[in-house]
């Protein structure tokens, strides 16, 4: 609370069990004492109350490559400026990801994201753990990752990989040889393994959702899709109830439409916004890296020299407003996709995602236009605008 013996913060309160057109919350010693309908009035704290204000719970990123001139695949120092600049858009917890790179540099990532978060400091955005987009990825699919580097996912390989530690999420794709055991492997391990940059068939897909896959990287992208005769990768993420789908939602990477689409087949507690946002992201239009990679952004998109979408400039906050505006969405939908569900894929026990009694004082406070106005993180006030 940055000296502060309390904070009352008032408005509208989306937790997302409820959704309270008007509601206080106090928070006391880095959790929330209480959620209360009506304006309540607590005596020696600081008041949050401006009119039109929207209080949900912390936004969280599943898959953050960069921010604000930083790479995160640059290491530990570039992690914690990424965690320091984050709570500007709202987001309270994240994965730092780092794309397909030489097996060993992957290793040295996780190490790198866990010093990182030992190192965090108050105000910095909670780093949760690491997310290994690669390297046990279809080089038919690579998107903007570099194929060379892509290799199969075999034990030997697999033990090089967690070397540097056991990152918190792996992308893979589940149609290459090895995947099925190496998923499986993974999964007692504790690690949540993702469906991703893959031209899997239906019955590949199957067979990895089978073994343990619980999460979708970027529908849509990078991956087989929704031909009627060889339904893929896609088509297999949609159909199965119990595996949470990342969507990049910042009108570029999915049309609107299909945004629409997979958010009623899936329901908002099976969708988690993901900004696979870059260097780029908060920045002015320039030249940037993606993983050691050039990667140019014009100020709405980022790409490699030959036009290929190559990450993201969304941020979180930006994301909940456009898909909010959806039809048949609403803002309480679009934060549950923001918060409780990405919760559910790494929360772990932490109790983040929510806004209740006794739980962790992770805050997002958004004005009635949907911009960030204030991120509270374990009770402390991490940005202000």
């Amino acid at each position: 609370m940055n000296g502060a013996p309390g904070l009352l913060l008032r408005g509208r309160v989306i937790t997302p069990a409820r959704d309270i057109a008007e509601c206080s919350v106090l928070v006391e010693n880095g959790r929330v004492s209480w959620v209360r309908p009506g304006r309540i009035d607590v005596a020696g704290v600081e008041l949050v109350d401006r009119p039109g204000q929207v209080i949900t719970p912390g936004f969280i990123d599943l898959q953050v490559n960069g921010f604000a001139g930083n790479d995160a695949a640059a290491g530990t120092d570039s992690i914690s400026s990424i965690a320091a600049a984050l709570p500007r858009t709202g987001i309270t917890a994240f994965l730092p990801t780092m794309i397909t790179a030489q097996l060993d540099c992957m290793a040295n990532f996780v190490t790198a994201v866990e010093a990182a978060g030992r190192a965090v400091g108050p105000g910095s955005a909670r780093i949760l753990g690491a997310h290994l987009e690669g390297p046990f990825l279809d080089p038919r699919k690579r998107g903007a990752h570099d194929a060379e580097l892509m290799v199969e996912p075999t034990e030997a390989n697999l033990d090089a990989l967690l070397a540097g530690g056991l990152p918190v999420m792996v992308t893979l794709a589940p149609e290459r040889l090895g995947a099925v055991a190496a998923i499986r492997r993974l999964v007692a391990l504790g690690v949540t393994v993702s469906a991703g940059h893959s031209s899997a068939s239906l019955k590949e897909a199957k067979a990895g959702l089978a073994a343990g896959i619980g999460f979708g990287t970027h529908l849509f992208n990078a991956m087989s899709g929704l031909d009627h005769h060889s339904p893929g990768l896609a088509a297999a993420l949609l159909d199965n109830r119990d595996v949470v789908i990342g969507l990049i939602a910042d009108g570029y990477h999915v049309d609107p439409v299909l945004l629409a689409l997979a958010i009623r087949l899936k329901r908002p507690d099976r969708v988690a916004l993901t900004t696979d946002q870059t260097a780029a992201a908060g920045m002015p239009p320039g030249p940037f890296q993606l993983g050691g990679r050039a990667v140019l952004s014009d100020g709405a998109t980022v790409r490699l020299e030959d036009g290929t979408l190559a990450g993201s400039v969304a941020t979180m906050d930006r994301m909940v407003t456009l898909v909010a505006r959806l039809d048949g969405v609403g803002l309480r939908a679009a934060v549950q996709m923001a918060t409780s569900t990405p919760a559910t894929v790494v929360g772990r026990g932490r109790g983040l995602g929510r806004i209740r009694a006794g739980g962790p004082a992770d805050v997002t406070v958004l004005d009635r236009d949907g911009q960030v106005q204030m991120t509270v993180i374990g009770g402390r006030v991490a940005f202000a605008r």
